[in-house]
């Protein structure tokens, strides 16, 4: 396998995890627009669409824009792409974190659901909304870095729902379906992705190695490396 082939490996499996959760809001986007119930209708979102279009719309732009910037090859060949999509990046991720934090505050909970991951939504929305101003604010201050490391946790926030995929299902399979186990379950999801980023973050010769010196503090959103 060929350098190149090998620095596509991680945005190819981060848009490979991204994909069920993408699809399924494709789906309710195509219902919520008049066409038909691809996936289970819930009348939380049709009698108020614009923050599920929102959130939908933001998510998919994060996680598959967002992908990419996880690509070496990108961030050197294309610095400029990188800047650009990066600042377009924090307007979704703003997008998707403040869209879902309205829904877990003004929208009826989920029939399956409880009072901890009503909770967990409430920490980890935040969570994201803080990271990705710590990010930017990294960046203005030339500290790349500190910049990489709030994106990249930022961004495995927001790609939790696709880990709970699988950690829901597992969860069902071995502690039923009960409110707490899914809420844990869901949760879960959220401390596997923050897990392995932190995992990222300290072997990245530049996240979470020597610092390298202060940049000028012009430096746009999306500048890595």
């Amino acid at each position: 396998m060929t350098t190149r082939q090998r620095g596509w490996r991680v945005p190819a499996a981060l848009v490979a995890l991204s994909l069920v959760p993408v699809l399924a809001g494709t789906a309710r986007l195509v219902e919520l627009g008049g066409g038909p119930a691809i996936i289970p209708a819930d009348a939380r979102f049709t009698s108020s669409p614009l923050p599920v279009v929102v959130h939908i719309v933001c998510a998919a732009t994060y996680a598959l824009l967002g992908a990419l910037q996880f690509s070496a090859g990108i961030r050197r060949r294309w610095p400029r792409w990188h800047r650009t999509t990066g600042r377009v990046l924090v307007g979704a991720g703003l997008g998707v974190a403040l869209s879902a934090l309205w829904l877990t505050v003004f929208f009826a909970p989920q029939e399956d659901s409880g009072v901890l991951l009503f909770v967990l939504r409430l920490v980890f929305g935040s969570a994201l909304v803080a990271s990705l101003v710590l990010g930017v604010r990294s960046i203005w201050q030339g500290d790349v870095p500190a910049h990489r490391a709030w994106m990249t946790r930022a961004y495995a926030i927001a790609l939790a729902a696709g880990t709970q995929v699988f950690t829901q299902g597992l969860g069902e399979a071995f502690f039923g379906h009960s409110a707490v186990a899914l809420d844990a379950s869901r949760g879960a999801a959220w401390a596997i992705n923050l897990a392995v980023a932190e995992w990222a973050i300290r072997r990245d010769p530049v996240g979470g190695g020597a610092r390298r010196p202060r940049l000028t503090p012009m430096l746009m959103v999306g500048e890595r490396s």
